[in-house]
This record gives structure tokens, sequence and C-alpha cells, in this order.
């Protein structure tokens, strides 16, 4: 195949669909007979994920090389910050933690050359191997006050030679004055880059927008690609938390009610994306005590501060609303972070998660964390309970908790997990509640246990990428996207 230039999606501002848009082109090169791969030089995430040989990116990159056709590796996403604080992020270098370090400290230009360093060898090394690297941007690639210290906007773009398509979100308002503004405030030679621009998220009649994308072509000097609206029926994984915003709120009569618990720091709630589409379930996010009161079923999620998180559910009320929820007889489940804080205590010796030494946990598993500085990244295959079905997840924590009642089997017969009975149990692994035995357990009491039978994650995943790739097809002018990484 003929050899494509780089091409780089970037954003007026966060969370304006650089990542899906991202992930479609990468399933559309594929389409097309390309051997395509995503790259984001750095990524601020708490919802991440274990490559196959044991190492940790973001999620979103995870994804994107799934619509590829690809295994994930690390130099697809070679730094990974993962909040931890209110100022204060885990940074993660080449699939490993480095350490901590403050915003200020870390979004100065001085030491930056070695992060940079870093990111220009993983890209070198992945567009040797693909052709073409579909690039991310991060948030908005305006922001002048962070421009000397950039490694993963405009200067990666530069550094990769990449043609840049800026995505502007329609539906915040204000798509002429952002587009605009982030075209007319880049240098001259990054202003080069930019060939192209997608208006994102549009709600309503296209027609109306046709002398909008004009006037903006006339404006900006750069073509628009295309006007494409809300795919509210297309389900790709988000990027991060932010996606929880949009999610339902309350209990309903009509469904099985399965609450989860908002942390302050919650990570890999993609954990519930096949819970939530299950027709029966009404899947929300509680944030404080009286959200549980009509739950079934009661989920502690991730946690990227375990510690932390669990002194907060304890000031909102959340801790009692919890054990008093499981003495009702509701179903009380926790994953990672959320198993940790179900058992009888957690500790901290190292001050690896903050300055909190220990704090009871809720009492629920009969099991004791303690935070290690070694962290646990890879990718699982396990029993659970007796079924002889193979079931698939991943773990990614820094903690080992100690317990007499495990339920889970790896496949080489080493235990993990802690379970009371049906309605009571903890893991470390992500991805869990994807495996059709896990989630025929957990509704069991609600209806037939053969009602997820069929349940397939990884071909209703690739459903998904191939119908974002025919919308974008159908609403983005994928001829004039090749001619333009064609100019070598």
């Amino acid at each position: 195949m003929k050899r494509l230039a780089p091409v780089m999606l970037a954003g007026t501002g966060s969370d304006v669909g650089k990542s899906l848009i991202a992930t479609g082109l990468c399933r559309i090169f594929m389409q097309d007979g390309y051997h395509p791969a995503p790259f984001k030089a750095q990524n601020m995430a708490l919802n991440s994920y274990a490559t196959p040989d044991g190492f940790e990116i973001g999620r979103a990159q995870a994804v994107q090389a799934e619509a590829a056709g690809i295994d994930c590796t690390t130099d697809m996403n070679p730094i990974l910050l993962k909040p931890s604080g209110e100022h204060t992020s885990q940074v993660v270098l080449n699939g490993r933690p480095s350490g901590n370090t403050d915003a200020y400290q870390y979004f100065r230009k001085e030491g930056k050359e070695e992060l940079r360093r870093i990111a220009h060898e993983a890209f070198d090394r992945l567009n040797a191997r693909y052709n073409p690297i579909v690039l991310e941007g991060a948030g908005s690639i305006s922001e002048l006050n962070l421009r000397d210290g950039d490694i993963v906007n405009m200067s990666m773009a530069f550094y990769a030679g990449a043609k840049v398509i800026l995505v502007a979100d329609i539906d915040r308002g204000g798509v002429f004055a952002s587009v605009y503004g982030s075209i007319m405030l880049q240098t001259p030679e990054h202003r080069r880059l930019i060939k192209g621009i997608i208006i994102n998220k549009f709600r309503g009649d296209l027609r109306l927008f046709e002398d909008g994308r004009q006037q903006l072509e006339e404006l900006c000097g750069v073509p628009v690609l295309g006007v494409v609206p809300i795919a509210s029926h297309i389900h790709i994984e988000e990027e991060d938390s932010v996606a929880i915003a949009g999610k339902e709120k309350s209990a309903k009569k009509d469904k099985v009610n399965v609450a989860v618990v908002l942390l302050d720091h919650i990570s890999n709630f993609t954990d519930f994306n096949v819970l939530e589409r299950h027709p029966q379930v009404n899947l929300y996010y509680a944030a404080d005590s009286n959200d549980l009161a009509d739950a079934d079923i009661v989920i502690l999620p991730g946690s990227k501060n375990t510690l932390s998180d669990l002194l907060g559910l304890r000031k909102k009320g959340l801790a009692k609303a919890i054990r008093e929820a499981r003495d009702e007889g509701k179903t009380v489940i926790g994953i990672c972070g959320g198993y940790q804080m179900m058992g009888d205590i957690v500790e901290d010796p190292d001050s690896i998660e903050g300055e909190l030494k220990s704090l009871p946990g809720l009492g629920l598993l009969p099991a004791r964390t303690v935070i290690c500085q070694e962290k646990t990244t890879r990718q699982v295959n396990f029993r659970f309970l007796d079924d002889d079905r193979i079931c698939k997840g991943y773990e990614i924590h820094m903690g080992r908790t100690d317990t007499n009642n495990p339920f889970i089997w790896f496949e080489d017969g080493t235990p993990e997990g802690c379970m009371i009975d049906e309605k009571c149990w903890g893991s470390y692994i992500h991805g869990i509640l994807d495996n059709p035995v896990v989630i025929e357990l957990i509704l069991s009491p609600f209806m037939d246990r053969k009602t997820n039978e069929k349940c397939d994650p990884a071909t209703f995943r690739d459903e998904q990428y191939n119908l974002l790739a025919d919308w974008l097809r159908k609403y983005l002018d994928v001829d004039k996207i090749y001619s333009i990484i064609q100019e070598i």
C-alpha cells in the first residue's frame, strides 16, 4: 500500500470528540487495506488498560488499537498521567509508574526534553511498523501558557510530519470563535500543518449549517471536511469519566437497578458498559446515600486513591448506606479499589497514595489490603466459581489483599478475590463484568440465568467500530482526507 502521512486529530477543547473520530479513522483505514495504529504522546486519564505484555496505557488508545485490528502497545501512549489528588498525578512512562508529580512541576517548560524524547522515540518505533499513524491531541491546541512545554499537540504534529485536522464541538456553542481562534493563535509553522476542520456533535438539520460551513472555510482558509451529527446510537468506550455526567441518575421501577458508587477518583468506569447495555438493567451513579435506597445491586468501582475515596464514603454517609444495603439482602460487589474498601482494613505504610497511613474498611469482606510500591498490570484468563467457561479481564493495581475466601482461579491455579456469598464479593479484575457467567450470577435473583447467554462483548465492540466507520464515511469527505495524507 502507498505510504501515507500521519494524521492528527487535534481539538478546539477537551471532549470535542477527537478520540471517537480517531477510532473511526483507524477502522476506516483498516477496512481500506492499510495497517494503521493510534498514537497519543501524553494522555491524562483514570481509564487505563493492560497491554498483552503487561504494561499500562490509556484506555482510549487500547480501543483505537482494537478498531485498527491490532494489539495495543505502550508505544501508542508512552506517557500517561493518572490524577490521584487535587494537584497530583501518577506519571506512567512506557507503561510503568515513574512516581508522582504536581501539576505545576509537570507542565512547566523545564525538564520536558526527556519526556519529549520518550514520546518521539515511541512514535518513531510505531511509525516504522504501521501505516498510517493516527495521532490524537489533548485538550485545546491553543493554550498559549502551555505551548513551550507542549509534547502532545502541535509540537508533536510538527515532529511527526502529521497533517492536522481540527475537531470542534458545535453542541457546546461558539464554534466559529473556537475554530478561528484555535487556528489564528498558532505560530505560522504550526498553522500550516492544519489541513482540515471537522465540525462534530451536530444536532438538527444539516442544511442549516451549509452557510456556516462556507463562512468557516472563507474565514480560516481551511476546508471543512465534514459536519458529523451526534451518534447516540453508536456505543464506543468513552475516554474518561466526563462521560458519566450524561448517565442515568436514579432508579427505575421496571428495571433491575444497579447503583455504581460515584467515587471522587473513580477509575475504569468502562467496567460497567456491558451490564449497562443489558435490556433489563438500569445502571446509574450514586453520589450520596439517598441514591442507594432503591438499588438492587450496589457496585464499588475502581479508584486511583483508595484511602481518600474510602474516607469520602464515610464523610458522605455512603459507607453506612452500603453496609445497610448488604444488611437488607442487596447485592454488594467491589472491583479493584472497591474490593479493597470492602475489606477490614486498608494500609499504606509507605504513603504511596498520600498522608493517610490506614483506614478501617467497610468490614463486608474478611480481607486486609496493603498498598505497595509494585504495580500489577496484566491481562488474565480465569474461571469464575465452578463454571468451566474461560473468562477474560485485566489487572491494574498497587495493592496486595490477603484473604481466605477466593472464588476465582487463574489459569495456573492461583486463587483470586474474596466472596462471602453470591451477593457479597470483590475482585481485582477489571472487565470481570464483561463475562456472561458473572452477569448471570448477579442478575440471577431477578431473571432467568440464560438471559445473557449470547452476550459477546468482543463481537459487539467490533460491530460498533464498523457502525462508526459507516457513520464517518457518510458525513466526512474521506476521499479528501486521503488526498491530504497522501501529500508526504
